[in-house]
């Protein structure tokens, strides 16, 4: 079988802006879900997207469990309560009340929940580019949720990332085998808006870290002979 034809089209100036812009105006959504149903055509496009992630050895671990039923939903955000209780204990003492404050969920606002699991016995015990890093196929997984985070960001919709969640009680809400490895839950929905910064940018909780503190050349620790794309950094 011949292998498809190779696309050499450039994208255009708008197409490459229309990219750039996708990911500086992505945002973590918590508290501005609207009720208003997305369609199928618009989820499945965003659906479609995330299933065109890279994923090493083309193995494509994920799996998609939209839930739109509320007793469902109702399930997983008491599961994130539990969870967000015994979160707020780990920090001290000036951090706890401001951790209380924060509003870092949407489940019961957003009118669809997606989550992104990882099967990691998917195209057997060895695959291409996994054999010496082992969490190949969970780094996999979570670039189908960049992707379909960037592509809803494309159609104007919001999505939040729940991570304060037990293994546990995500598999149990949603009937995951314990087998699969859930990755990510997202809330998902059009909004009354967009912020203009992070929201814990915003409420002081962490900065943005300058690139030019994280970047290095060829080895550890070293910016020599960095100094004409440093400018370029800010």
């Amino acid at each position: 079988m011949s292998a498809s034809p190779i696309q050499t089209d450039p994208l255009s100036s708008a197409e490459r802006d229309a990219v750039y812009k996708c990911i500086f105006n992505r945002r973590d959504v918590r508290g501005q879900f609207l009720p208003d149903p997305i369609p199928d055509e618009v989820l499945g496009r965003i659906l479609r997207a995330s299933h065109h992630a890279p994923s090493v050895g083309f193995m494509q671990p994920w799996d998609f469990i939209v839930v739109r039923d509320p007793a469902v939903k109702r399930r997983v955000w008491e599961s994130f309560q539990t969870a967000n209780r015994e979160a707020a204990e780990r920090f001290d003492d000036q951090r706890r009340p401001i951790y209380r404050t924060l509003k870092l969920e949407g489940i019961l606002e957003a009118p669809i929940g997606i989550c992104i699991t990882c099967d990691r016995k998917r195209s057997g015990p060895v695959v291409i580019g996994r054999t010496h890093q082992g969490e190949m196929d969970l780094y996999s997984a979570v670039c189908a949720v960049q992707n379909l985070w960037l592509a809803a960001r494309a159609e104007n919709i919001g999505v939040g990332w729940v991570s304060i969640l037990r293994h546990r009680d995500l598999r149990a809400a949603l009937d995951i085998p314990s087998s699969i490895w859930p990755i990510a839950y997202l809330c998902v929905g059009y909004v009354s808006h967009f912020f203009a910064r992070p929201e814990l940018e915003t409420a002081g909780w962490l900065p943005r870290v300058p690139l030019r503190e994280v970047l290095w050349f060829d080895q550890w620790h070293n910016r020599s002979g960095s100094e004409t794309l440093l400018d370029h950094l800010d």
